[in-house]
């Protein structure tokens, strides 16, 4: 009888990229990983990495990336589409290149290392009692400017020191300054990550794989309130119409929240209810960003929204949140939308139609006790973030911050010196008037 054995439904896609020597290595250690399903990327030289990592972005959830210079050209990039793990090369690996070169006589002078930091080579060398062999370390750029392949500079280097007698066999950690030194002639020895290294990169990935999964399958409540559904119901004709314009409001809501995958509730009243995952709403609102359902109701009814959106690891901490980022909007003057996450950060304002700007900010829970204890009321910081994120502005004259906070000039003269005094706000210019006194200008730099 043949048994057949569907894969787990969670097993973890990886891609395993770098040469073949590497790849090969890493394929026979990951054997012992049955929660990753790998995906070997075997390249022959480190510039295909931009390449390969834009192919593979969607079909893979990590990669593990062994070579020394792609893992340099891979972690100067901002363009990363997916999480990179590096396999390093510690001093198991040098111990056994050492060793290598010693049983094949080659160790008879010094050596020359590279892609090994100098603290380890020392250390290891001190370790073995071969102080008295001299060690040169490479430290200088991959490849000289103009030159065509990775790693020629390096083989240069290996070189000169070989030519002059000084050391007699060459460690590398990279692949095609092997390949360089071979046709040179040159005697050398691989120095290749141990299998200690690989398992303990491929357990960074699982570990790291499993969080990210268990976050996007994250609980996600929101809280939605039509603002001055009253003021609205008024400019209807009868009660015919406030009916309809009701039926029409509630339409809308479910097919937004069909989009997302998503409960809808009515709790009665203006206000409404929904449940969905966080991966979901993540890619729906496009990172975070902007709320498509406020812009349609707007357009459709002239009707503001106030969303609160609060994550959780259970349903009843995110409905809590949930609960007080609808305060926040509600403070903020409503037409507004604010997210509480599990560790309470605070994420927003969303913009309520497409962002002109970057308009997201993150503000910490310590932030936030912080400007508490700097007499800072939860409904001045969210007024605050909702006018940085729809108007760009973060610089207040008195009398224009106490029209925001709905407050007296005085005690908003109050509430900049206390701030002030917390570190939150500084005086960033002078407004002079044509008559009068000047007027200073107050940043909040935690906006800018």
């Amino acid at each position: 009888m043949i048994e057949h054995h569907q894969l787990p439904i969670h097993q973890i896609r990886i891609g395993i990229y770098g040469t073949s020597t590497i790849v090969d290595r890493i394929m026979k250690v990951i054997a012992s990983f049955p929660v990753f399903a790998p995906v070997p990327v075997v390249v022959s030289e480190e510039q295909e990495a931009p390449e390969l990592t834009d192919r593979m972005q969607g079909e893979m959830e990590a990669m593990l990336l062994a070579d020394p210079l792609a893992q340099r050209k891979l972690a100067t990039g901002e363009w990363l589409p997916l999480p990179v793990y590096p396999v390093p090369v510690n001093e198991a690996g040098f111990y056994r290149a050492l060793f290598a070169a010693e049983r094949q006589g080659k160790l008879t002078g010094g050596i020359s290392v590279d892609t090994m930091p100098e603290g380890v080579v020392r250390q290891v060398m001190q370790a073995l009692d071969l102080s008295n062999v001299q060690a040169v370390i490479y430290a200088g750029p991959e490849r000289e400017p103009g030159t065509s392949a990775p790693g020629e500079r390096i083989a240069d280097f290996h070189q000169a020191w070989y030519d002059s007698g000084a050391c007699s066999v060459a460690l590398t950690g990279i692949e095609s300054v092997a390949r360089e030194l071979s046709k040179r002639g040159i005697p050398h020895e691989r120095v290749l990550p141990s299998d200690q290294d690989i398992q303990m990169s491929l357990e960074q990935a699982m570990l790291s794989a499993v969080s990210r999964r268990n976050r996007e399958g994250q609980m996600v409540v929101g809280m939605i309130r039509i603002d001055d559904f009253a003021a609205q119901a008024l400019k209807r004709n009868n009660e015919h119409e406030v009916q309809k314009l009701k039926l029409d409001i509630h339409r809308m809501m479910l097919d937004y929240v069909e989009s997302l995958d998503g409960c809808l509730s009515h709790l009665g009243g203006d206000e409404y209810m929904f449940f969905t995952t966080r991966s979901v709403f993540r890619r729906e609102t496009g990172g975070y960003k902007a709320i498509p359902l406020a812009k349609a109701v707007n357009k459709t009814y002239g009707i503001s929204l106030s969303i609160g959106i609060g994550f959780g690891h259970s349903a009843s901490s995110a409905g809590t949140n949930a609960r007080i980022a609808l305060s926040k909007s509600k403070e903020a003057g409503g037409n507004a939308c604010f997210i509480i996450r599990e560790d309470r950060t605070l994420i927003g304002p969303l913009a309520m139609a497409e962002p002109e700007r970057d308009a997201l900010s993150f503000t910490d829970a310590s932030f936030i006790k912080r400007a508490e204890e700097a007499g800072m009321a939860s409904a001045y910081l969210s007024k605050l973030l909702h006018q940085r994120a729809r108007f760009g502005k973060y610089e207040y004259k008195v009398h224009e911050l106490a029209h925001l906070l709905g407050i007296t000039v005085r005690s908003a003269h109050r509430l900049l010196q206390l701030w002030s005094d917390h570190d939150l706000v500084e005086i960033s210019g002078i407004e002079k008037v044509p008559r009068g006194r000047p007027r200073q200008i107050f940043k909040f730099s935690f906006l800018e």
